[in-house]
């Protein structure tokens, strides 16, 4: 009776700690991101990425964030591309412009998982900077501001990272306020 009342007791334990890891991801764009989902499936769920999702297919790389990674995504939301000049989204949907777009996305990924917590040990190490090589190959430099992550990038311009942490099984999203361009 004794082995059989521990058991239950690990077994509910387990139960309560997956029920607890899962609701600490955050919700995007109205939605729950799940963390048994890749990428690209918690990003089609969120309303608040339809422009970033329409151009990862546009510029076929939905394979690749589907794949096994780990990638970390530093996602722009909708209201991130219309701060762009007007017609530029439009303009890098046209097929004739994939090359392009695709640099620009690829330009928003990492390998590796790096969470909020890795990328502040990472800026403190650096003395308050870190630099990250994208998956494009360019570079982006990381630093705080108050308690915010904000990402610079070769042109100078910032994003701030406003959702940090949307665990995926493939890697993770920090969901940003503005489009980095290389």
């Amino acid at each position: 009776m004794k082995n059989r009342n521990f058991a239950v007791s690990i077994v509910l334990f387990a139960m309560a700690f997956a029920g607890f890891c899962v609701a600490q991801n955050p919700m995007v764009g109205g939605h729950d991101m799940s963390t048994m989902k890749n990428i690209v499936q918690n990003a089609v769920n969120s309303d608040d990425h339809t422009t970033l999702v329409a151009a990862v297919k546009a510029a076929g790389l939905v394979d690749t964030l589907e794949g096994p990674g780990p990638f970390t995504v530093f996602a722009p939301t909708n209201e991130a591309f219309a701060k762009l000049p007007a017609g530029t989204v439009d303009n890098l949907l046209k097929p004739e412009n994939k090359d392009q777009l695709t640099k620009v996305l690829t330009y928003h990924v990492v390998a590796g998982r790096w969470t909020s917590n890795d990328l502040r040990k990472k800026i403190k190490e650096g003395n308050g900077t870190a630099e990250l090589t994208t998956v494009e190959g360019g570079k982006l430099e990381a630093m705080m501001e108050g308690s915010k992550i904000v990402l610079r990038d070769e042109k100078g311009d910032t994003a701030t990272v406003t959702i940090a942490n949307v665990m995926q099984s493939n890697g993770v999203i920090h969901v940003v306020d503005s489009v980095l361009l290389p």
